[in-house]
């Protein structure tokens, strides 16, 4: 029995030096959906707190509970996956006790679901196999559907930045399910199976979509002054600074992309695309993913930067830049400069080369530049911007 906090501390460093102990770079405790038909098949992992590079107490504390929960812990591999039990809820309330009564509002979230999933009353329907206790020790590529939910929430949350973790193989480790309004997962096998009678019963779930991933904010809790006017429009896996704002129609934050400050959205950040601070990605823009005419080279666009209506990149481009309406700029797109306008350039970006001539690709890093066509010979030219870009403080 552990009573005070004293005892919790010298219990974890108890734990924590045994042989077999390893801290965990990140970990969970999720609800599972099962799939209808195959109930192995897990289809959303749905973590109510995640843990990233933090609370190492907590994680002892996990992996020592389910030890004594007779699970096979081996904290060698990347990722280890367990299920939860009475034994494994016990052991963690008799080792969180000192810290229960303080357990609320933002204070001790670990303590906090480790308590409701103890006292869960019995017309919940839920049971241990519901739920599952999760840890990646190592960013490597993920094993389960539980390890690649885990790493999407790090991304959505802030808790990992935007292109740092290894999701190489995460879409076949995901299933392709029919969400209904409720966020919940169905087998697209089990809908084909029952679709007959669901309909003559006028039961037939309210599909939303069909996807692997689910919706950003079927999982997350965006800042005060963030605005997602259409829930279709983010997919989880994004991340979205606490200011942006995500308009509908042409707007779309794919997984793995997002923004770095307050940034208007009206257009498409694909895949691995990340928006500085105070940038404006205008209605229909595109900014192309790793695999949509990017070389495999993830775009970034920089601070105060402008894409206009329609305009296109799968480049990097640099802070203060405008893109015109329509522009498209490509990393073989050549561009052409005026004398003047290399002179300019070359003032604000001493370390740069610039040249009359250049490619799309090398303007990467290269600030205050002004993409425009030459509407009499229709040749992709640029310049030194002179218009600052500014979004509406009233907006965001």
């Amino acid at each position: 029995m552990i009573f005070t906090k004293e005892e919790f501390k010298a219990k974890v460093e108890e734990i924590q030096a045994q042989s077999w102990y390893r801290n965990p770079i990140g970990f969970g405790i999720a609800r599972v959906d099962r799939g209808q038909i195959n109930k192995d098949k897990i289809l959303q992992a749905t973590f109510p707190v995640i843990n990233w590079e933090e609370n190492y107490g907590s994680a002892a504390i996990f992996l020592d509970a389910l030890k004594q929960a007779g699970e096979n812990v081996d904290t060698t591999g990347s990722e280890l996956v367990c299920s939860i039990s009475d034994t494994f809820l016990t052991a963690c309330v008799e080792s969180f006790r000192p810290y229960i009564p303080e357990a609320k509002g933002n204070e001790h979230k670990n303590v906090q679901v480790v308590s409701q999933l103890a006292s869960l009353p019995l017309e919940s329907g839920l049971t241990a196999d519901d739920f599952k206790v999760v840890f990646i020790f190592e960013d490597a590529a993920p094993l389960t559907t539980e390890g690649v939910y885990l790493k999407l929430y790090a991304l959505s949350t802030g808790k990992a930045k935007l292109r740092s973790l290894n999701l190489n193989g995460a879409f076949g480790k995901l299933h392709n399910c029919a969400w209904t309004t409720g966020s919940t997962p169905i087998e697209l096998d089990w809908l084909r199976e029952n679709e007959i009678a669901l309909k003559l019963a006028n039961k037939y779930p309210e599909i939303i979509m069909v996807d692997k991933f689910p919706r950003f904010l079927s999982h997350v809790i965006p800042a005060d002054n963030t605005r997602i006017l259409e829930t279709s429009k983010v997919r989880f896996g994004a991340q979205l600074a606490a200011g942006t704002t995500v308009m509908p129609g042409a707007a779309y934050v794919n997984f793995n992309a997002g923004t770095e400050g307050v940034v208007m959205v009206e257009g498409r950040i694909s895949s691995s695309a990340v928006v500085g601070a105070g940038s404006d990605v205008g209605g229909g823009a595109s900014i192309l993913g790793v695999l949509s005419g990017t070389d495999g080279v993830p775009v970034s666009i920089g601070k105060n930067t402008l894409l206009g209506a329609n305009s296109c990149t799968g480049t990097a481009i640099g802070d203060g830049c405008i893109l015109d309406a329509g522009v498209t700029i490509l990393p073989g797109t050549k561009i052409a400069l005026s004398e003047k306008a290399v002179a300019q350039l070359k003032e604000i970006n001493p370390d740069k080369e610039i040249s009359t001539t250049m490619k799309g690709s090398d303007f990467i890093g290269v600030n205050g530049v002004h993409f425009r066509v030459n509407s009499s010979t229709g040749q992709t030219i640029a310049m030194r911007s002179t218009r600052e870009v500014k979004l509406n403080e009233d907006l965001h």
